[in-house]
């Protein structure tokens, strides 16, 4: 019993959201430098780069269900997710030190060479974050519990990759005899690599093996021997989910715009605000509080309002606070030039667009989890593996969409990948600055309307948990623990 309880104590909590650390640097690293770094260090064309991170994403579509079918159906004495994410913790850190470490290439071999290693370090991901996500809705059925666990895994996450996006631009990137502007010095990029790599492989090996005593308490599946083709039909019919299409589908939208948002937030700190590698470090510490802000309100948002109501409202009144700042600056209200008063007020409006706008991602993907249940109903099939696998796939294309946006986005604008911050002219960027916030807004008020869909309640989750106990006779018992 008390392994039974210990299901749902923090420390639980705390191992399974630790994993999201290498999750939570590889997003980080896609969104926020990978596109400067190819464009403006190594000169390989924003659209370049957005494109073979594109045709790595299109890889992605058909990996992610594959995965998620495999861990759901996975037989071993460790159970069904804890093998693939042991596996997965080397090839992760040596592929994603790879994407940092290109060797002298053409730009034509160089755009090759990212395409390949970006497939090779989502690949590896999604063989570790699928089945580590997929984990929640067998730690927990209730409702707001998810959303707890769900919070940790976000908050571990963040904290992974922010931290090493601060260390990026505040210890790696330095400027020398030869780069006068930080965010521009190669060294600082290859260094952020290694010690990434790193951080990785232990939050894997330490997530993995922090749940590992739970694996008897885990569902294990009958053992069943279906051809590829009804694998395929099987796969096919679970995700053909009319809540799960809902809440994927609007994440797609939530998540491209928060992809673009990080992908070019760079272009805008730098060229629009003209902001040195330190302040953008500074202000990079409002989103460490954001992070924990949206942490703390999650949970009591989703027991008053409901996890949907919730989404909304955050991601309304987050889009809002964090366009502010760059509205101003068109207008002319707000100087765009680096000031102490500038960077404070920065700081202010990012912590709460960001706290709002992560705390409704927390209910989102909570949403997923609900999701399990409703398609169990009308299957007869646990399918947590495919379901995250969506979720998986959604963030990924975050970065992988985001930075093709961001790309198109640049190429639009005319944007020059060999000026200096102040060398670049200002209409150039005043067109960047209003491409990049009419698509945001448009790519959010979208994702507002589908949400708005979604069928699943708190109380229509408790009635499916009902239905599936009636079932299965066990009113009011605990599933079988796995033998």
């Amino acid at each position: 019993m008390a392994e039974r309880r210990a299901l749902t104590a923090t420390s639980t909590k705390i191992f399974y959201g630790l994993g999201s650390v290498s999750f939570g640097v590889k997003d980080n690293g896609f969104q926020t430098i990978l596109l400067p770094f190819y464009n403006l260090v190594l000169h390989l064309p924003a659209q370049l780069v957005g494109l073979a991170i594109f045709i790595a994403l299109m890889f992605d579509a058909f990996l992610d269900p594959i995965v998620g079918q495999i861990s759901d159906n996975l037989h071993t004495r460790w159970g069904r997710r804890h093998p693939l994410m042991y596996l997965s913790a080397l090839p992760v850190a040596v592929s994603y030190l790879l994407l940092w470490n290109p060797p002298a290439l053409s730009q034509g071999a160089l755009f090759v060479y990212l395409i390949l290693v970006a497939i090779l370090v989502r690949t590896f991901i999604t063989f570790y974050e699928i089945p580590s996500s997929a984990l929640v809705p067998e730690l927990t059925e209730d409702y707001d519990e998810r959303t707890s666990f769900v919070g940790y895994r976000v908050f571990f996450g963040w904290y992974g990759g922010l931290t090493m996006s601060v260390l990026a631009f505040t210890v790696f990137m330095h400027t020398d005899a030869t780069h006068k502007v930080g965010q521009l010095n190669p060294v600082g990029y290859s260094n952020y690599g290694l010690t990434a790599a790193i951080v990785m492989f232990f939050a894997i090996l330490i997530s993995a093996a922090g749940t590992h005593r739970f694996i008897p308490f885990f569902r294990k599946p009958a053992t069943r021997r279906l051809t590829l083709a009804q694998y395929a039909r099987e796969m096919i019919a679970t995700l053909n989910n009319r809540a799960f299409l809902i809440v994927i589908l609007a994440a797609i939208f939530f998540n491209l715009a928060t992809g673009l948002v990080f992908a070019l937030t760079f272009y805008v700190n730098t060229f629009f605000w003209k902001l040195n590698n330190s302040q953008i470090g500074f202000i990079t510490f409002a989103v460490f509080l954001a992070v924990l802000l949206a942490f703390v309100i999650a949970l009591p948002l989703s027991r008053r309002f409901g996890k949907k109501l919730s989404a909304i409202v955050m991601f309304t009144f987050g889009i809002v606070i964090n366009s502010t700042p760059l509205v101003l600056g068109l207008l002319g209200i707000l100087a765009a030039r680096p000031s102490p008063g500038l960077v404070y007020l920065l700081f202010g409006f990012t912590t709460i667009g960001a706290a709002l706008s992560i705390g409704s991602s927390i209910m989102i993907i909570s949403m997923i989890a609900d999701v399990v249940e409703d398609s169990e109903l009308s299957t007869g099939r646990r399918s947590e593996g495919l379901f995250f696998a969506g979720n998986s796939f959604v963030q990924k294309a975050a970065s992988g969409l985001g930075l093709f946006a961001s790309g198109l986005v640049l190429w639009a604008a005319h944007f020059p990948s060999d000026k200096l911050p102040g060398q670049v002219d200002p209409h150039i960027v005043w067109n960047f600055s209003i491409i990049y916030l009419a698509i945001v807004v448009v790519l959010y008020g979208i994702g507002f309307g589908i949400i708005s869909q979604f069928p699943i309640s708190r109380a229509s989750h408790e009635e499916n948990l009902r239905r599936l106990a009636g079932e299965a006779g066990l009113i009011g018992e605990p599933p079988a623990p796995m033998v």
